[in-house]
């Protein structure tokens, strides 16, 4: 017990939760020799307390920085200053964050602040815009300068770190957690009307989720557009659900534009539990949401991405995901093109899965017992992405 090794996990959004929590459990089953100290930073506070119930995962400590609209500059603040103590206080071996929320670039600082060593869940990912997406490309590209060991989803990820000059010793292709999450939750049973839907099962459900800051404004009304135009046109076909992010901006856009469409449902966000059996459920998703393009090739769905550039290539190669942007015309001829050609349906639904195998978590616990020298075997890399 006097060698067991401290990991503080870092995480304060919905996905970050989702991926992280596989690795969390993972970790936990080697208590003699690892130690998890969860930190949640609290900004998605009512979305991340229903995944921690669905994984059962408890934070040791929870930052509450959440504020209504708060500025990136203050969530970067106030997760430094509040981790900052917690840091002081449990003299952690190694910090792992995942992703690239402003949240985790200020952990990672930190962390490096603190010479502690780092670990990055899902690094490595680039659209080479640092635009696109806002302000996620950046956050990423700086987390990975003060990394010590980058757990890469893809092939593609890890050759994004190399040419970055990234050391290929600590680089660890693990396969992305979300899908070990995904695997989790959709083997178990779940009736959608105790979330409060009630799907029409004669009708193809369109899917529809769009939250991303860069998407905020006049993207975010050609979508909201575009889906209209699709509802009405094919009243007695879809039926569309399309659960609001709480920002008052998504929320506002989205009810005046589609609010009074019969075949349109507008909901609350879904726990995750409902939301996967939401995506099975679905004929066709059209998201801004990163996670959703790894999760929806897993249960072989179409996937329609409203956005410019995604840092997530593999799927679009595999044929399951499709970059549509956000002008109102493409995407309503991209949607329409899946509810009339069957043929270009049917190539989208494959279900080809370029990113994890369920595994990911795993391989990501090996690499840290490998790190601390509790092994001499890494573990065997992910064969796809």
């Amino acid at each position: 017990m006097m060698n067991r090794k401290r990991i503080m996990f870092v995480f304060g959004t919905r996905p970050e939760a989702i991926k992280m929590a596989p690795v969390i459990l993972e970790v936990e089953k080697h208590p003699d020799i690892l130690q998890g100290v969860i930190v949640s930073t609290g900004q998605h506070l009512e979305m991340l307390r229903q995944v921690m119930r669905i994984f059962e995962v408890r934070p040791d400590y929870d930052l509450g920085i959440m504020e209504e609209s708060q500025t990136l500059s203050q969530i970067v603040v106030k997760t430094l200053q509040g981790l900052e103590s917690i840091i002081l206080r449990e003299k952690p071996d190694l910090l792992l964050v995942q992703g690239d929320t402003s949240s985790a670039f200020a952990a990672a600082l930190c962390a490096f602040y603190h010479k502690i060593p780092l670990g990055h869940v899902e690094a490595g990912l680039r659209t080479g815009d640092k635009w696109r997406p806002y302000p996620e490309e950046v956050n990423r590209r700086l987390i990975s300068v003060v990394t010590d060991l980058h757990f890469s989803p893809t092939r593609t990820a890890l050759l994004n770190l190399l040419r970055e000059g990234i050391q290929r010793s600590s680089i660890y292709l693990t396969g992305n957690s979300v899908i070990d999450a995904l695997f989790m939750v959709s083997n178990r049973s779940f009736d959608l009307k105790r979330a409060g839907l009630d799907l029409d099962q004669s009708k193809k459900i369109i899917l529809v989720t769009a939250h991303r800051r860069e998407s905020f404004g006049a993207p975010l009304k050609e979508i909201c557009r575009a889906v209209g135009r699709i509802a009405k046109k094919y009243p007695q076909e879809v039926q569309v659900i399309v659960p609001a992010h709480k920002n008052p901006m998504v929320q506002l856009t989205v009810k005046e534009t589609l609010g009074d469409i019969e075949n349109v449902e507008i909901t609350e966000p879904l726990d995750y539990e409902p939301f996967v059996h939401l995506m099975k459920a679905s004929y066709v998703i059209l998201t801004d949401s990163g996670g959703i393009q790894e999760e929806a090739p897993s249960l072989g769905k179409p996937v329609l991405v409203l956005r410019e550039k995604t840092e997530r290539p593999e799927a679009i190669a595999a044929g399951t995901v499709k970059l549509v942007g956000i002008r109102e015309e493409v995407i309503f001829a991209e949607t329409e093109k899946l509810i009339q050609d069957k043929g270009e349906y049917d190539r989208m639904t494959r279900a080809v899965n370029p990113y994890g195998d369920g595994k990911a978590a795993e391989r990501i616990a090996s690499a840290l017992l490998h790190y601390f020298g509790f092994t001499d075997l890494k573990p065997e890399e992910f064969k796809g992405g």
